[in-house]
């Protein structure tokens, strides 16, 4: 079982379900939730074959790219910085995973 996976998706998930509440912006919502929702299929593939990493991969890499240029734009750490850490450090663990 992909614990950190799936913790990682739960994350993403109540973390933009937190950042509605407070802020109010649907498309971040969506956003949001979407990306939880494919980092848990991708748990969910990797639970069942540790070198299925593609759709884990894939939702990282782009939570990384977006994350880490708003980090960069804003400077602020919470959210932008934290899930653009975050989902490096999934990048890296997958890739050890393939080793």
């Amino acid at each position: 079982m992909d614990f950190i996976g799936f913790g990682y998706a739960a994350l993403l998930t109540f973390g933009s379900i937190l950042v509605y509440k407070r802020k109010g912006g649907v498309p971040s919502l969506i956003a949001g939730v979407g990306m939880g929702f494919l980092a848990g299929c991708g748990a969910y593939r990797v639970s069942n074959d540790k070198r299925d990493v593609k759709l884990s991969m894939f939702t990282a890499f782009i939570l990384t790219t977006i994350m880490g240029v708003r980090f960069k734009r804003s400077k602020k750490v919470m959210p932008a910085g934290l899930v653009a850490g975050l989902s490096l450090m999934m990048i890296l663990r997958l890739v050890l995973l393939l080793v």
